[in-house]
């Protein structure tokens, strides 16, 4: 198979084909790439505007080091949409440092238990997610995962595309 597509090589790419430069850009779509990017990376560093960036239909692993080594600041700080549905992530630690996350894409991954789950709860704006396909999510009624799903993520508005209604 084909070397990985590095983060700043798919970057490279995105410039090319819109005639934007990464470092300024609100919105950064790395979706579809080929061959798929495996890791996330510290180039992700120089999205210094960067509110939307889905990274969607990859194959990365997991999400971590947002406050170390991926999500400095001033995109810990500005994100406020992640997509990264279609990949292979398992872990989403530490999704805490995310202060302007509101949506948060991660459906179809790995994730498969609520201890990982819990870590969304976290990101203090979060108020939609999508979370069908993950093996926590495939291993409960939907209806007993979505009542279970917006007791623990409180602040959460919309549900794998649904409103969330709350009783008094």
């Amino acid at each position: 198979m084909a070397k990985a597509t590095t983060i700043k090589d798919a970057l490279t790419k995105w410039e090319e084909r819109t005639k934007e430069d990464s470092t300024k850009a609100l919105d950064i779509g790395l979706q579809f790439q080929w061959p798929p990017i495996e890791k996330m990376d510290g180039t992700l560093n120089t999205l210094l505007e960067c509110r939307k960036l889905s990274l969607s239909s990859n194959m990365i692993e997991k999400i971590t080091g947002i406050d170390i080594q991926f999500f400095q600041e001033p995109l810990a700080d500005t994100l406020e949409e992640l997509w990264v549905s279609y990949n292979a992530i398992e872990k989403i630690k530490p999704i805490e440092a995310m202060k302007a996350l509101k949506v948060f894409y991660i459906s179809n991954n790995s994730i498969k238990d609520w201890a990982e789950f819990n870590r969304m709860g976290a990101a203090p704006r979060l108020e939609e997610i999508s979370f069908i396909g993950n093996p926590l999510y495939e291993s409960m009624e939907e209806s007993n995962f979505r009542s279970e799903a917006i007791r623990r993520l409180p602040n959460l508005k919309k549900l794998d595309g649904e409103p969330v209604i709350r009783g008094d």
